[in-house]
């Protein structure tokens, strides 16, 4: 992994990170959240930048290992993949905090789930410590998939 690289998709994360931290802030205190019917097995709010942190971590470290293993077209399909699915990152967080909108975030997510399985494959061909390094990111965004999902059911006709 070079640090060019490394300092690309670090910086990229960041980003991602930082666009749904701005808007969770407000988010998780607003009135419209705190009204928001709950499954009782929803993790406390203090674990989410516990889990993201690292989480965040391995997305930069895995992007750098698959991208500085693979050239020409290989390349150009995962750096999209790659950013398609940052995009996708903090596009669920702007739908459902920012937009309100849990139903349309449950939508987006599923294709964020799509995204992270494409991304993994591609990762992994190219190393298998990175796509090995994405497996977690998947596993909590279907966790998250499954908890916006009981949000939808809990909450409807609200």
């Amino acid at each position: 992994m070079r640090v060019p690289t490394l300092l690309k998709t670090a910086t990229a994360v960041a980003v991602t990170a930082a666009a749904g931290a701005a808007v969770t802030s407000t988010g998780t205190s607003s009135r419209w959240y705190r009204r928001l019917r709950k499954p009782a097995w929803q993790p406390p709010s203090a674990a989410f930048p516990l889990v993201w942190t690292p989480l965040y971590a391995l997305i930069a470290v895995a992007g750098a290992r698959a991208l500085d293993r693979t050239d020409g077209a290989e390349r150009a399909a995962l750096a999209r993949g790659y950013a398609l699915n940052l995009a996708l990152n903090a596009g669920w967080t702007a739908m459902f905090f920012g937009a309100r909108r849990p139903t349309a975030a449950l939508a987006e997510i599923t294709a964020l789930n799509a995204s992270n399985l494409v991304l993994l494959g591609r990762a992994a061909r190219a190393d298998r410590l990175a796509g090995a390094a994405l497996a977690p990111y998947a596993a909590w965004t279907l966790f998250a998939t499954v908890l916006n999902g009981a949000i939808v059911g809990l909450n409807r006709g609200r």
